[in-house]
């Protein structure tokens, strides 16, 4: 490209003509003997990988940071915040984070350059099980367990290896290029930070959403604590699927009353049994009732397996799956599904201990769906969400059948003891304990095989989890209508992409209470006193000021050595009436109120005006802030913490598969900088459509570089062409002011693009629509700068 005659008016002799338009000369221009080539000292390689870090500490030496907030001060300029949602200290990054964090460069750069005042903040999550898994398994490396560790130990481990890693990653960011106030970033483990985390939870003690209940919650074996919808992913398991006869008993008093099922209907039930389908044999042991749906039609039919009771649009599918041929099976009676009600069952394993003795009971469940299983499905209080609220509708009892280490509890019969999941979370010896019970000791398993399906996980561990009922602290989603306010404050939020309000909206609007306590020893303590007569919290302000106080004063840690006799000093007559919940306040809570720890904190504007974050965090930290903010909030009008939520995909290969280690098509960032350079990722990162999931890979990369090489030729182009123009002294022959009219018609037409480029450039910046800023950028430089 430069060794072309470059075509601007500073090239060409004084009073030449282009296309024919009319051309004056400029004062002080002369007549040239000679082409001047371009020229400059812009050098024609970028050589990123060494040049980088050159500009990177020459960025640090001039306190570029402090300059560009300093101008900002002083131009009165009016804020933008993006608030970073703080990554796990917990390791190197990896590409994901490349692209979260240059993503947010280039708005906080682009902003700044439209004028505001972009002072970005940057933030580490530290808290939480990311971490705490780690200093886990080093212990148990040195044949330690976690629980023989003391707590302070603990405690002090895990905040060593954040730091630790607070400050790899810090560097890591910075190398991508990343401006920030990396000098003051937040951190959630800080003494401020726990302090009003703390100060936050105990917001929603005093307006009577904070509540203790026993229900069952998503429950993580290997990490031994309940976990919430956020913190959960749906991935593939091979499971055990069995169908079971539950022996018909008879009606209960409400249905021979004439409520439920008819006299000849009963009478054509005796001795048959309802068919469910389960994936979970080991919950078989907390079953107290049968879910029907009251609009399917069921149908009695009698088969080489007995008499058995089913949904009709599920008769050959269920036949087929317990082995009998459909052609040799009758059809005795058919039932519309409300005419069930009231049925009454009998455990399978009634004849093998007197614990099974109580009647399963029948009732409707609009969760009960035809797609597959049998029609009917059986209801253990304690191990689901539908189950547990179809128990309290029908007052059956709500048994604890599993603790925390996987394992039936002593106390439930037969099964006491035995593992449903081992320590490392992997399904254990209960679950086909639960299978033989049926299929060696009674008639009642008609058949079984495996499901491949999704099932909830742990985020962190992988391990699949179960439901489980224990006693937990709750955030109740309807009081001070926290669902319905939250919800409504998305109406002024702006989503980028759109569907991502769509996303949000469903899961707020369908998500049970938010489970905020976790049985873990790293994290901000819940700072809640217990009156050990009543079990009801402790609600004072004066306390909730004691304990604010000492969190900043002593860090969080200072809950496990203070005696409450120094707490409650002058606040009630007798302490030892009380007690300390040594439970830690699970991390999403940390994170969700950021905007008041970081934002208000530092006086900065709030709401945020763009929360920008991957896809995932519809269920994690876009919805754990929403929720705070709006159960803090007075108004739906002070309800969301942002004005705008951006969402990128995640990161695939070439062929456009998940990034996997066991696939081995993960690729770090480190390794494409020491290659390429940073601004390889960056050009990357800005080309593509990030609204969607991104591929990367050699030639992807190598594409970037091309692009990247033709912007910086085109750059190298123009700054030749303006050092031969100073050899004519024609800028300095420009007036401050001149008319564009007067230019040759090439300069004008070229002036036009450019402000066309530049209005493009802008409304694209302002909608975060970077690829066709880029494209048009790149176009430019390649079409008019170069071709033309």
């Amino acid at each position: 490209m430069t060794d072309h005659v470059p075509r601007s008016s500073g090239a060409r002799a004084s009073g030449s003509r282009v296309a024919g338009a009319e051309s004056k000369p400029l004062a002080g221009s002369e007549a040239l003997e000679d082409i001047l080539p371009p020229k400059t000292s812009f050098p024609m390689r970028g050589d990123l990988p060494r040049r980088e870090p050159e500009f990177l500490d020459f960025w640090k030496r001039e306190g570029l940071w402090s300059q560009l907030r300093a101008r900002a001060k002083a131009e009165n300029r009016a804020p933008y915040v993006l608030h970073d949602g703080p990554p796990y200290a917990n390791g190197n990054l990896h590409i994901g984070h490349a692209i979260n964090k240059i993503l947010k460069d280039v708005v906080s750069r682009t902003r700044e350059m439209m004028g505001f005042d972009s002072d970005y903040v940057p933030g580490w999550d530290c808290h939480g099980l990311p971490i705490e898994w780690k200093i886990e398994e080093k212990y148990r490396e040195q044949g330690h367990s976690k629980d023989t560790v003391p707590v302070l130990e603990f405690r002090r481990s895990c905040r060593d290896f954040a730091t630790h890693w607070v400050g790899v990653q810090k560097e890591q960011f910075q190398r991508l290029g990343v401006l920030g106030d990396w000098d003051n970033p937040y951190l959630t483990m800080d003494n401020a930070s726990a302090a009003t985390i703390a100060a936050e939870l105990l917001k929603f003690l005093m307006n009577g959403a904070l509540y203790k209940a026993r229900k069952p919650v998503l429950w993580s074996v290997a990490e031994r604590t309940a976990l919430a919808e956020m913190e959960v992913e749906y991935r593939e398991l091979v499971s055990p699927q069995i169908y079971v006869r539950f022996p018909v008993l008879g009606a209960s008093a409400r249905s021979a009353s004439g409520l439920g099922v008819r006299a000849a209907g009963l009478e054509a039930l005796r001795g048959a049994g309802v068919v469910i389908w389960t994936t979970t044999p080991w919950t078989i042991a907390g079953n107290r009732g049968i879910a029907f749906n009251e609009n399917f039609d069921y149908v009695l039919v009698e088969c080489a397996k007995g008499k058995l009771v089913l949904a009709e649009s599920l008769l050959e599918s269920t036949l087929t799956a317990i082995k009998v041929d459909s052609s040799t099976a009758r059809i005795i009676a058919r039932f519309k599904g409300k005419e069930l009600e009231g049925l009454v069952c009998a455990h399978p394993w009634r004849e093998l201990d007197s614990g099974y003795g109580f009647d399963v009971v029948l009732a409707h469940g609009d969760f009960v769906q035809d797609d597959q299983g049998s029609g009917f499905v059986h209801v253990a209080p304690g191990h689901g969400a539908d189950d547990f609220i179809f128990g309290l509708a029908h007052g059956l009892e709500n048994p604890e059948t599993v603790g925390g280490d996987g394992r039936f509890f002593s106390h439930v019969p037969l099964v006491g003891g035995q593992a449903v999941y081992d320590e490392n979370g992997d399904a254990a010896e209960g679950i086909e304990s639960c299978v033989l019970l049926l299929a060696e000791r009674t008639e009642h398993l008609l058949g079984r095989g495996r499901l491949r399906h999704q099932y909830p996980h742990s985020w962190r561990s992988k391990k699949p989890l179960i439901f489980r009922n224990t006693t937990q602290w709750f955030i109740s989603m309807e009081t001070n209508e926290l669902r319905a306010k939250a919800l409504a404050a998305l109406d002024s939020v702006v989503f980028t992409p759109p569907e991502g309000r769509t996303r949000l909206e469903s899961m707020v609007g369908a998500r049970p209470d938010w489970c905020i306590s976790r049985q873990r020893a790293w994290g901000v303590p819940m700072p809640l006193i217990l009156d050990k007569r009543t079990q009801e919290p402790l609600k004072d302000e004066r306390l909730n000021e004691r304990i604010i106080a000492m969190f900043q004063r002593e860090n969080c840690d200072s809950w496990f050595t203070v005696e409450l006799s120094t707490l409650l000093e002058g606040l009630v007559d007798n302490p030892e009436h009380y007690e300390k919940i040594v439970d830690v306040i699970e991390v999403w809570f940390d994170s969700g109120c950021s905007h008041v720890h970081v934002l208000k904190a530092r006086d900065m504007s709030h709401p945020a005006d763009l929360y920008l974050e991957g896809s995932d965090q519809h269920r994690g930290w876009f919805q754990s802030s929403l929720l705070h903010a709006a159960g803090v909030a007075d108004s739906v009008a002070a309800a969301a913490p942002f004005k705008g939520v951006l969402t990128h995909g995640f990161t695939l290969d070439g062929e456009g598969r998940k990034m996997s280690k066991s696939l081995g098509n993960t690729v770090a960032p480190q390794e494409i900088i020491k290659r390429y350079g940073a601004d390889i990722l960056r050009v990357w990162t800005v080309s593509a459509d990030f609204t969607k999931d991104i591929r990367i890979s050699e030639n992807i990369l190598l594409q970037c570089v091309d692009s990247y090489r033709r912007l910086r030729n085109s750059l190298r182009f123009l700054l030749g062409n303006l050092s031969a123009t100073r050899g004519l002294g024609i800028l300095e022959a420009l007036p401050e002011e001149f008319k564009r009219d007067e230019l040759p018609k090439l300069e004008r037409y070229m002036f036009a693009q450019c402000a066309q480029l530049a209005q493009d450039f802008r409304a694209n910046c302002e909608r975060h629509n970077y690829a066709a800023a880029f494209r048009d950028l790149h176009s430019f430089c390649a079409r008019e700068l170069s071709a033309f």
